[in-house]
């Protein structure tokens, strides 16, 4: 019983900063989603072509800014 409080609480912390991530920054699997896009390769193909929504590294994590931080931006110029 031990070993699975670790792996409960491991689960909850990552779902909380899973869930807090889509609101700031979107992962290829989000592009994908919303997009209906064939695969995340197609993520990565748009970003060697440097087409597609630009994105940065976190680490090794490839990130999007939120289209809501855009219309923000537009809304307050």
């Amino acid at each position: 019983m031990a070993t699975e409080e670790p792996t409960d609480l491991i689960g909850v912390l990552l779902a909380l900063l899973r869930g807090g991530v889509p609101d700031r920054y979107l992962t290829p699997e989000d592009l994908v989603t919303m997009f209906s896009l064939p695969s995340v390769e197609t993520v990565y193909q748009w970003r060697r072509k440097r087409i597609g929504p630009p994105g940065f590294r976190v680490g090794r994590y490839l990130r999007f800014k939120s289209f809501a931080d855009g219309q923000k931006r537009l809304a307050e110029q």
